[in-house]
């Protein structure tokens, strides 16, 4: 009976996400759903990404917490559109609150949306919430085997962000080995090396970005 009331959940989730999706492509929003561990410096990246695509993409976000709206707030300092969803102990947002939290954001001032999941490598994972792309955060000082420990979360996602690089010299991390981990598990997925701090590698993933806005029938 477990089996069946999760299927029925995640039957009922896909059917929001779809509709969440209509919605999105409808407004000519483009959703990009941020998944990390707690701490990766999902925020610093968000904020350094809408500053360098300021006047080429309008930027909204999203903030998903369990509580707090501590990184909405700093958000919101940047004149970047925001809206916070706090979970109240879920670790994941469900396409029916994302569809609630749809109906209450400015869609028509946004050209691309982010959500910034809640902080969580497992059951983010999980759901489908009507976005166009899903990445993955994995910060230096969290270790070069995340992929192995998280299979899922690596496997559905079409980008893997390596963040804070600025401190590879600092910590004992091996990025060709997590390279290797991650292609083991999604052979095709683009990975990028970046620092929000030095701006390493920001560019060449904020150009991906756009060409995945462009692919997708948004703007360019």
């Amino acid at each position: 009976m477990q089996v069946k009331v999760l299927t029925e959940i995640l039957q009922a989730n896909d059917a929001q996400a779809s509709s969440n999706r209509q919605l999105l492509d409808r407004k000519g929003v483009f959703l990009v759903n941020v998944m990390s561990s707690p701490g990766s410096g999902k925020t610093t990246f968000l904020i350094d990404v809408a500053r360098r695509l300021k006047g080429r993409v309008r930027v909204g976000v999203i903030e998903a917490d369990v509580a707090s709206t501590v990184d909405a707030e700093k958000v919101a300092r940047e004149g970047i559109p925001v809206l916070q969803i706090n979970t109240g102990g879920g670790c994941h947002i469900e396409a029916r609150q994302m569809a609630d939290a749809l109906t209450r954001f400015p869609l028509q001032d946004v050209d691309v949306l982010f959500l910034e999941n809640v902080g969580n490598l497992v059951c983010t994972a999980g759901y489908r919430l009507g976005e166009h792309r899903r990445i993955v955060i994995a910060s230096v000082p969290e270790g070069d085997d995340k992929p192995y420990k998280y299979p899922t979360m690596f496997h559905v996602v079409d980008a893997v962000v390596v963040s804070k690089a600025d401190l590879v010299p600092y910590v004992k991390y091996d990025f060709d080995e997590f390279s290797r981990a991650v292609r083991s598990i999604n052979r095709e997925v683009g990975i990028f090396r970046l620092s929000a701090v030095t701006g390493e590698g920001m560019d060449a993933w904020c150009s991906w970005l756009l060409e995945q806005v462009r692919s997708a029938g948004g703007q360019s």
